[in-house]
């Protein structure tokens, strides 16, 4: 099967003296696939979004997407991918409708189709009163709803997720992540990241997991719990990134917080991994 993503030696750095961000990715991904990309902060991850998004074009290597290279086509590609950005800016003084008119016109989508998807996507999230709100008056939640929902109007073949379910209720994530499985059988590949790592093992055919700007694992997660002897994903996680002082810091964390720091000086050599 012809891969809708490809990463040739891919490598990254923020000025030309700093240490790589991303160093030699090379990741090749297939239609319907649900990729579970996860690292510790700092590992690179939402710095090869950027890049495959082209936000960032000061990179090494080749990123090929619907088998073009993003440098030599930098447009025509991005009419087909959706992104649901970890913080992202709307505009407040729109109402939902109006923001997603305007993310549809960007696509030229027909005015009806945009009315009648918004209506319905809305009404099926469960907010089908505030789609003519301002957007200052959603909630959080609400806001992540809207998101969502621009990401998916013009029905794009890739989707991009960085913590998309931030600030969902139990039932929106309940269909957010039986949404997932429903485009994935349909054709859609996404690019997932989180760091929530329950929903990533539940939901992902194939999880990446990024250390220092390298990829050092990559497969299902029951290879991965065979390769690494390790229960949750999260154990598998902690072992591969060699996390294992979560204890501790939370004990000294806890004493501090507490006043009783006597007993705070506990706190493992460089903290938390950055």
């Amino acid at each position: 099967m012809t891969p809708v993503i490809e990463m040739k030696g891919l490598r990254m750095r923020y000025g030309s003296e700093g240490p790589y961000v991303l160093n030699g990715i090379d990741l090749s991904v297939t239609p319907g696939s649900i990729i579970g990309y996860i690292g510790p902060n700092g590992a690179g991850k939402s710095t090869t979004v950027k890049i495959m998004l082209g936000m960032v074009q000061d990179y090494e290597g080749d990123v090929l997407i619907f088998g073009e290279n993003i440098r030599e086509n930098p447009v025509a590609y991005k009419r087909r991918i959706g992104y649901v950005p970890e913080a992202a800016v709307l505009y407040d003084s729109l109402s939902g409708f109006e923001y997603l008119r305007f993310i549809g016109d960007l696509y030229d989508m027909e005015a009806d189709d945009i009315t009648a998807k918004g209506e319905q996507l809305f009404e099926l999230f469960g907010i089908g009163d505030a789609l003519h709100h301002r957007i200052s008056s959603y909630s959080k939640g609400m806001k992540q709803k809207l998101m969502i929902i621009a990401s998916l109007i013009h029905n794009p073949d890739i989707l991009f997720f960085d913590e998309p379910i931030s600030g969902l209720d139990a039932n929106s994530v309940m269909i957010f992540k039986a949404l997932m499985q429903q485009l994935a059988r349909q054709g859609k590949t996404i690019f997932y990241s989180s760091h929530i790592m329950e929903v990533v093992e539940k939901i992902s055919h194939r999880i990446v997991v990024l250390h220092q700007g390298q990829v050092v694992a990559d497969g299902s997660f029951e290879m991965l719990q065979e390769k690494n002897h390790e229960g949750t994903l999260q154990e598998v996680f902690n072992q591969l990134t060699g996390f294992h002082s979560h204890e501790a810091i939370a004990a000294s964390f806890a004493q501090v917080v507490t006043g009783n720091t006597a007993a705070a000086g506990t706190v493992p050599e460089g903290g938390m991994l950055k």
